[in-house]
């Protein structure tokens, strides 16, 4: 637990794991090194997630599918072996992905812990479960560094989403209105379904703690919302983001499968910003 105690909230959620995480970061950069603009897309990585010591339990909790965690990630390297083959022009995208389990062990993130994210903020673990947006803050303060203009994160990251869309929507937030346009004309395209969902700022007095700048999780009301908030607190003011949660279209549960969700969608978003 020390590195999430001295400034990375990540390392707090793969501290239980015998298995070591990897930061990833791949670029891709285009032909002749012409670049017009930068976007980075950003994947959650829980390879498994077992819900640390808030344990999933009980019907429905689906914890035997828990591999699927990580289709933010998938989505992402699906998108950078893509985008590698077709080497569109002018364009520079960056694919980062904070990869790790949560487990549980004797060195495992307990609830109420205090962890800090990379830029600082400090975070109140109320729920070992609510863990994939300890990894993206991590992630996304890493991202906006690397002077992109536009970043995209996706994550399997509430049930919440689930319950508001069904399986086959993805719910998307942004502040950026010229970037839900971008990403609503890239599916189009493609066929694959998203829905904007609202930053409802007052929703974030359930996220305030009284130890901490934040807790990681606030009531049942609202979950995907207030998750997407927590998520804005780890991003430049001066990059354009866009959170999606992917957590229903995924996994196709007849096939038991995974569907490849979101790879189409942000091939064509990066060709729509090459030159």
């Amino acid at each position: 637990m020390q590195g999430a105690k001295d400034g990375c909230s990540y390392l707090g959620v793969a501290a239980a794991s015998a298995n070591p995480p990897h930061f990833i970061h791949l670029c891709y950069k285009p032909p002749g090194g012409d670049v017009k603009r930068k976007l980075a897309i950003v994947g959650k990585g829980l390879t498994f997630d077992s819900g640390g010591y808030n344990i999933k339990t009980g019907p429905g909790c689906s914890i035997e599918l828990m591999k699927f965690d990580m289709g933010g990630a998938a989505a992402a390297f699906g998108a950078a072996k893509a985008i590698g083959q077709i080497k569109p022009p002018g364009v520079e995208v960056h694919f980062v992905v904070a990869a790790c389990e949560n487990m549980i062990s004797g060195t495992g993130m307990r609830p109420g812990d205090i962890v800090t994210a990379s830029n600082g903020k400090t975070i109140e673990v109320n729920n070992t479960d609510a863990e994939g947006r300890l990894t993206l803050a991590d992630a996304l303060v890493y991202t906006c560094k690397q002077g992109v203009e536009k970043v995209v994160d996706l994550a399997t990251l509430t049930g919440a989403c689930i319950v508001a869309l069904g399986p086959s929507i993805a719910g998307f937030f942004t502040p950026s209105d010229d970037l839900a346009k971008e990403i609503g004309s890239a599916s189009e395209i493609t066929g694959e379904k998203f829905w904007r969902l609202p930053l409802e700022e007052s929703y974030w007095e359930s996220m305030k703690s009284g130890v901490a700048d934040m807790v990681n999780t606030g009531g049942r009301q609202g979950g995907a919302i207030t998750a997407a908030l927590f998520l804005k607190q780890f991003v430049d003011e001066k990059v354009q983001w866009m959170h999606i949660d992917m957590a229903g279209p995924v996994w196709n549960d007849k096939k038991r499968a995974a569907t490849g969700f979101g790879v189409s969608t942000l091939v064509e978003w990066v060709l729509k910003n090459s030159s």
